[in-house]
């Protein structure tokens, strides 16, 4: 671990570890983030977020890394976006999550992407990585910035770990009465913004899958246990009315 974590991020931690637990022992999830995606699912990343391969294909052209440059993914879960980037690009992956068990699944995963000396992943938190300074040449944070009282101290270790000169591709969903003050805490960070690029299908994807969940809540329950399938439904009944207040971007980050 790379920091003695807060007593939030061990709440949180413990409840990816058995998230991610639940379903690698079902294809249930899988299946449902399949079906709400249709065409634009990537497989082989199997994501437990809106990644989805118009997005890969986004990150791949704006990161612009080369064969042997140093790629970040935090937040990384599972490892999917990480390592499918890893294979497309040339790069060597470095990917950090909170989750011990999430970390364990992604190592297990490498060989299937690219070969075991192109790929590592440890346990870390996005204000905390434990990573050196000026480390990387690229990363990527697909849907895990974090609460908003967070995301300063996110931003800050994410210019401190990337060189000058290299890119961050960033996941958000904006609400639209927020309107550009997410502008001033990545440029207080030391960023300058390369690209806001708007994902305008992202809401219906989530509005299908929330559907989906609350459609299949019996099978989750059966597939994942009470207490992952009562997490899933929760979270679905909160937001899938607040999903057409929200705006979905992927911001390209330089850092100064």
């Amino acid at each position: 671990m790379s920091a003695t974590l807060t007593t939030a991020e061990r709440r949180l931690s413990a409840a990816y570890d058995a998230y991610h637990l639940a379903r690698s022992r079902t294809t249930v999830v899988a299946d449902l983030y399949a079906k709400a995606m249709g065409e634009h699912y990537p497989a082989d990343a199997a994501p437990s977020s809106s990644l989805d391969l118009p997005l890969l294909h986004l990150m791949t052209r704006r990161l612009g890394l080369r064969p042997g440059d140093r790629l970040i993914d935090l937040g990384c879960g599972t490892g999917g976006t990480g390592l499918w980037l890893a294979r497309a690009t040339g790069a060597r992956l470095v990917g950090i999550d909170i989750s011990p068990v999430a970390v364990r699944i992604a190592a297990a995963r490498t060989n299937d992407f690219v070969p075991a000396n192109r790929a590592a992943f440890r346990v870390g938190t996005v204000r905390a990585t434990g990573l050196p300074t000026s480390y990387a040449d690229g990363l990527v944070c697909v849907d895990a910035l974090g609460p908003a009282g967070d995301r300063g101290q996110a931003l800050h270790e994410m210019h401190r770990i990337l060189r000058p000169g290299a890119r961050a591709v960033i996941t958000r969903a904006i609400s639209h009465t927020a309107g550009t003050r997410w502008r001033g805490q990545v440029q207080k960070a030391g960023f300058g913004i390369d690209h806001v690029d708007e994902r305008p299908h992202e809401p219906r994807i989530w509005r299908t899958l929330y559907r989906l969940w609350l459609a299949h809540a019996d099978k989750l329950r059966h597939e994942l246990g009470d207490a992952q399938a009562e997490s899933m439904l929760v979270e679905a009944g909160r937001m899938l009315p607040t999903l057409d207040q929200r705006r979905a971007v992927a911001l390209t980050l330089q850092r100064r």
